[in-house]
């Protein structure tokens, strides 16, 4: 960079994950610019810093064409949660697509270092446990939640094509299970879920048996990964993922600790002993993975990183936060 201030662009930036990832870039010194449409991301996620001269907020949809100079670009935008992306799956599957679309060709005009997150959701219901960067996947195309898994799908091809064909510095994730402070209290992903229905005295929905399991990464070691892969040269990637035959550098990154569902849901209660809350049970949705776990072995040998906060450390941060929002609202 020369001394001068790197210019960071975040999609999505206004979300539970893009706004704690804007935190980090603007108290490390550089410009970051966010564009967010707000369908489920929130200002008060980065009110603290629109007086800020180094920070920019951008009210546009990524489905249409944007233009600016940045050094990064952090693609965050599309719908994570169910609840969310089921409510309007064409524009879920139009942020994935075009969205990435306008993002690598900003890239390719103006030379940007693109980062890509994508999700677990892409190996669908696996039939591999754990599962490696090498599994292609069982997802239906026609299902309820394929609006968002096939529209990741399709963004992880395009990143593919774009590296190939026109040699885009592109890097990809595929986050699994994040929580953490700023999820948003009512997107029906399963950490919120349990503790706002504990915090307001509410009975605790499982679906299934809650036998089903997941591995729940906390969203500082997240960041941390996203921060270690954008610092690797890009013809040391190159060299990794030859090494490991992937033209492609894609990485889980994850906590591969696996906790059933009702496990995670006990834990909770035990965390919130007089909430009066009891366990509940629904049927399973149509599409729930059964199983998910990372095999994060490529992580931890080109970033030397691993997730460092279990979920007993981590799901205390995350209810002192919801206890705060829920007295303030």
């Amino acid at each position: 960079m020369n001394g001068l201030t790197k210019k960071c662009l975040i999609t999505g930036g206004a979300g539970f994950i893009g706004s704690q990832l804007a935190r980090r870039l603007l108290a490390q010194g550089c410009e970051v610019t966010v564009i967010d449409n707000l369908f489920t991301g929130s200002k008060s996620n980065i009110y603290d810093w629109l007086d800020n001269p180094r920070f920019t907020f951008l009210m546009h949809d990524v489905t249409q064409p944007f233009w600016g100079q940045f050094d990064e670009i952090y693609n965050l935008a599309c719908p994570a949660s169910p609840i969310h992306y089921q409510r309007n799956p064409v524009e879920t599957i139009k942020v994935s697509f075009l969205g990435m679309m306008n993002t690598l060709e900003l890239a390719l005009k103006t030379k940007a270092k693109v980062f890509h997150t994508s999700t677990s959701e892409v190996y669908g219901d696996p039939d591999v446990h754990p599962q490696p960067e090498s599994y292609w996947g069982h997802v239906n195309t026609i299902g309820i939640r394929s609006c968002y898994d096939e529209g990741k799908r399709a963004a992880e091809t395009l990143c593919a094509d774009y590296i190939r064909e026109y040699g885009v510095d592109v890097r990809m994730i595929r986050i699994f299970n994040t929580y953490g402070p700023h999820m948003h209290p009512h997107d029906g992903r399963v950490v919120s879920n349990f503790i706002v229905q504990a915090l307001q005295g509410k009975d605790i929905t499982l679906y299934g048996d809650g036998n089903q399991s997941r591995s729940f990464q906390f969203v500082d070691d997240l960041l941390d990964a996203i921060q270690k892969y954008m610092q690797i040269p890009q013809n040391e990637l190159k060299d990794f993922f030859k090494k490991h035959n992937m033209d492609i550098p894609v990485l889980n990154i994850g906590n591969p600790d696996e906790f059933t569902i009702k496990e995670l849901a006990e834990i909770t209660l035990e965390l919130l002993p007089n909430t009066g809350s009891k366990l509940v049970y629904e049927p399973l949705p149509k599409d729930d993975p059964k199983r998910r776990r990372p095999d994060i072995t490529l992580a931890k040998e080109l970033l030397g990183w691993a997730p460092r906060i279990k979920l007993r450390e981590g799901l205390p941060k995350t209810i002192e936060y919801f206890k705060k929002l829920l007295e303030n609202n």
